[in-house]
């Protein structure tokens, strides 16, 4: 069965890494994986997504999805944007810190995750991304959380390396969410 999975928000806010960062787990675990980032000229500012289709018994054929499963969404152009590509009882993530606006589609589960301010009386605003990322692997399951913590240096690579305790504590934090019920 193929997943496809769209995160989307403000170039800047990490989401594209968040991407990687699935992506990645995922290929680690074996799986069949596609990445497919989209973002205008603008290096911050401008609306930043992308794309990961990950199956487990058979290959993508294509990267793009018109009507993913998932939506995670960190700003209210993004939403505005895709809230009608969903599937039908799918399920949308939202920066409900960011995300001012209420999808107007009632044939999908909403699911409000406050990742700044969890991230401000954690990590860092800068880790909001993470975050949003642990909390929606914790609450789907789509990959183990292991999967991107144990290959987290690998992901960063050398010249972000100071950058790994943050991350994964950042993981930790979204993914335990849905074990406190947000």
């Amino acid at each position: 069965m193929i997943t496809k999975t769209i995160m989307s928000g403000i170039g800047g806010q990490g989401i594209l890494f968040s991407g990687i960062c699935l992506a990645w787990a995922a290929m680690e675990e074996g799986q069949h994986v596609t990445y497919l980032p989209s973002y205008g000229a603008e290096m911050r500012g401008g609306i930043a997504s992308c794309t990961i289709a990950i199956s487990n018994d058979e290959e993508i054929a294509s990267p793009v999805s018109s009507e993913p499963d998932y939506l995670v969404i960190m700003d209210n152009q993004s939403l505005f944007r895709l809230q009608n590509r969903i599937v039908p009882g799918g399920v949308l993530y939202l920066n409900s810190n960011m995300v001012t606006d209420r999808p107007i589609r009632s044939d999908i589960e909403v699911i409000d995750v406050p990742v700044n301010d969890i991230a401000m009386s954690s990590v860092g605003l800068r880790y909001a991304n993470m975050i949003m990322l642990g909390a929606f692997v914790g609450h789907t399951h789509i990959i183990k959380i292991s999967s991107i913590i144990d290959n987290m240096a690998d992901i960063l690579g050398k010249g972000k390396a100071r950058f790994k305790d943050k991350n994964i504590d950042a993981i930790k934090t979204g993914n335990n969410l849905f074990s406190k019920g947000i």
